[in-house]
């Protein structure tokens, strides 16, 4: 009894190595009593301590007796199993460690081995950070009350497996054995999802659980440290599916693709707290995800209007009562859904530029690839041109050079509520079309109804516009290459001529250095705002048609607001070309060398002789060129094409300008049809002036490199004699007569 203290002492210190034994078997040999005393203490303590020092003979002594599979005791009126499996504890984490290490208090030499049996404690050796973790988590928060978890839950008590560095097999074990037994549920959803195959399948890359929600520190879902946090969970995802090169190697989806997400709408607005937004698990799930080629996936293409309706029902309402959700749930799987306009990761605000349903996009980048698509078109009997008649119309143009404003094919058909045209409530059925087109064109009429929406003039879909472009091609290329043609030959004549007379095989000619007047100030101010303005029309009416050409993106590149300036500067030239017509009108009826103009100016038959002329002399079939006077064919022919080009340019203009007013009043059928003869009136008069008058002004090898008359006004004698010989010839007799008048009155 006396050594009892010191005996007990003595046990604790051994069985948890203490230090202090030297100083207890000193205290304890003062007297020879207290000496036997000690030895036979001793001795006991050895003999009970056995197991601590000779740990393999110490648990099989315990598992002599627990090792039994009929090892039961009663507690509090219940058989409890007192079984350990020797192989498996053997294998187990702790299978070199002493069984009292962990039951602390027994007495293996007395049945029962304590009268109170105190739980493990695992915190006496595992007081590291992922103890510290669980403290604070879920579980451990939890611990202590009814159906709180302890370790063993998880690892079980004897047959504990190793997970760190066990592989993907110890992680499915760890899961199969644990999670399941309380979260039955999840677990089986968790086993028929992607990630469940794969991990069943082997797959080192494969989550479990513990992947997503942790191991030790595993959180509530609302606890903003939580993985599974709806803040949190698209960081959980990246890290394997961006920054995991085993998973990447095994998923189609590209590492920009999965990581687009952060900057979609949907992410930005999960970075700014906003809880509602959607996030990886409200799309793919979270236990029961899968990939989007299983036909019962959320993101399959039967379920994704559902899975996206979750958050935007009333758009879901309304996508399933238009055309495309209809043809869907006809079985028509290529209609379009959620994903095939907004994108998938990437989804954008229609207020993003860079998104696809943005103004400027929606139109070539949504509705474009299957509406132009020939496949589809032809599969389900679709008009093949309508997004090619949009984009030839002036809000395709207008949408195309950067205008935002202007429609495009959801401002007429819808956008989530697209319906077919025969549909009564559609909003491009006959009976609402003057309702929606009102929306841009207040006061919008049944006029504006009359004529095809999408019409392509080159493509037959409308007999009228068909046969008023067809009439235009004919013209140019008559026209024009007429123009060529003739220049071409009279351009080599010219040039022979000219290199004869560089190399002395024709005369040299020294004609006088009198200068003859050809244009008055006042015709050089017309022509100088016709130059002007005509260019600048040319240049900004093929802006509009040709927003994406080389020498259009530049300018918008540079000048944000270049469309909206072109538009303003196209109008402004057009002002300035009607009033220098008006003008001109004025002086060819109300002045005297006006009048003289346009008598010099009129055609007459001699002018179809001088063309044949030239012709032939060109070709060597004449040997006389024919002579000109003021005004040759070739000025005719141009002054004439102009003033046609002027009037039809100005009244085809005006009517494209105030197009509220003349669809209400001419019908879209007579407004397509003005913008298509301005259109092609604008390449004929432009190659005309390119082909025809520039080569005379210019490139002629008689007048190279330009012709000045158009800023000094004159003509030097040789250019006269050159091109204009009967009006010299003329004005040398009228100078010669009143030279003799003046001599005459002098005398």
């Amino acid at each position: 009894m006396l050594i009892d203290p010191f005996l007990g002492a003595l046990w604790d210190d051994l069985a948890h190595g203490s230090d202090q034994v030297p100083l207890i078997l000193a205290m304890m040999t003062r007297s020879r009593g207290q000496r036997i005393g000690l030895m036979l203490g001793c001795a006991a303590v050895l003999m009970a301590a056995l197991p601590c020092c000779l740990r393999a003979q110490g648990n099989d002594e315990c598992l002599a007796c627990h090792g039994e599979q009929g090892a039961t005791m009663v507690r509090r009126g219940k058989t409890v199993s007192l079984h350990v499996d020797p192989l498996s504890f053997k294998k187990s984490a702790h299978g070199e460690v002493a069984c009292v290490a962990c039951h602390l208090g027994f007495s293996p030499a007395e049945l029962p081995h304590a009268k109170k049996i105190h739980p493990v404690q695992c915190l006496t050796c595992h007081s590291d950070k992922q103890t510290e973790k669980f403290g604070k988590s879920v579980h451990g928060v939890m611990h202590g009350a009814q159906g709180a978890l302890t370790c063993a839950d998880c690892h079980t008590k004897h047959a504990i497996e190793r997970i760190s560095g066990g592989g993907a097999e110890a992680k499915n074990t760890l899961v199969r054995e644990s999670c399941i037994r309380c979260h039955g549920a999840a677990a089986a959803e968790y086993s028929a999802s992607d990630h469940g195959l794969a991990a069943a399948a082997g797959v080192n890359a494969a989550p479990t659980c513990i992947d997503c929600h942790g191991a030790h520190d595993v959180l509530p879902s609302g606890d903003d440290s939580s993985r599974t946090n709806r803040k949190n969970i698209q960081v959980e995802c990246l890290r394997c599916h961006v920054d995991n090169p085993d998973v990447r190697a095994r998923v189609g989806p590209s590492v920009a693709f999965v990581s687009s997400y952060e900057g979609s709408v949907h992410g930005r607005a999960v970075k700014n707290g906003n809880d509602a937004a959607a996030t990886c698990i409200d799309c793919h799930g979270s236990h029961d995800l899968k990939k989007g080629s299983r036909p019962d996936s959320r993101v399959s293409r039967a379920h994704i209007a559902g899975t996206c309706g979750a958050c935007h029902g009333e758009i879901l309402q309304q996508y399933e009562e238009s055309i495309h959700g209809t043809s869907f749930a006809r079985g028509v799987t290529a209609s379009a859904t959620c994903t095939d306009c907004h994108g998938e990761h990437n989804i954008l605000s229609p207020k993003d530029a860079a998104s696809p349903v943005a103004a400027k996009n929606v139109s070539a980048q949504v509705c474009s690839p299957c509406h132009a698509s020939v496949k589809l078109t032809e599969k389900y009997g679709l008009a093949s041109d309508r997004f090619q008649s949009f984009a030839d119309s002036y809000h395709g143009l207008a949408g195309r050079a950067g205008n935002v404003e202007v429609a495009n094919c959801a401002s007429c058909h819808g956008v989530h509520d697209i319906k077919a045209s025969s549909d009564s409530t559609s909003r491009v059925n006959k009976k609402n079309l003057a309702k929606t087109c009102g929306t841009c064109h207040p006061g919008a009429n049944e006029n504006f109804t009359k004529g095809n929406v999408h019409v392509l003039a080159s493509s037959g879909n409308d007999r009228v516009l068909y046969l008023v472009s067809s009439t235009y091609f004919i013209m140019i290329a008559v026209v024009i290459g007429g123009m060529a043609v003739h220049n071409a030959l009279d351009f080599v004549w010219k040039s022979k001529r000219r290199l004869l007379m560089r190399r002395g095989g024709l005369p040299p000619h020294r004609p006088g250095h009198r200068l003859y007047l050809r244009m008055s100030l006042g015709e050089r101010i017309q022509h100088g705002l016709l130059l002007v303005s005509f260019f600048l029309l040319a240049l900004t009416g093929f802006a509009l048609k040709f927003p994406d050409a080389w020498w259009v993106v530049p300018i918008r590149n540079v000048i944000p607001f270049a469309f909206a300036a072109r538009g303003i500067i196209h109008r402004c030239a057009g002002v300035v070309l009607v009033l220098a017509g008006l003008y001109h009108l004025f002086y060819v009826f109300c002045t005297r060398r006006g009048r003289q103009l346009l008598r010099d100016l009129a055609p007459v038959p001699q002018d179809i002789a001088d063309a044949f002329g030239v012709l032939k002399y060109n070709l060597g079939f004449a040997k006389e060129k024919p002579q000109f006077g003021r005004f040759s064919y070739i000025e005719k022919s141009e002054y004439w094409a102009l003033v046609w080009g002027v009037v039809v340019m100005a009244a085809t203009g005006v009517i494209m300008w105030f197009d509220n007013t003349f669809l209400g009043l001419l019908t879209k059928l007579g407004w397509d049809i003005a913008r298509t003869i301005h259109y092609y009136e604008a390449w004929l008069a432009t190659l005309a002036i390119l082909v025809w008058h520039m080569y005379f002004v210019i490139f002629n090898p008689d007048t190279y490199p330009i012709n000045l008359a158009f800023w000094k006004g004159t003509l030097t004698e040789g250019e006269m004699e050159e091109e204009h010989p009967l009006e010299l010839e003329q004005l040398r007799r009228e100078t010669q007569t009143e030279q003799e008048g003046t001599e005459e009155s002098l005398l």
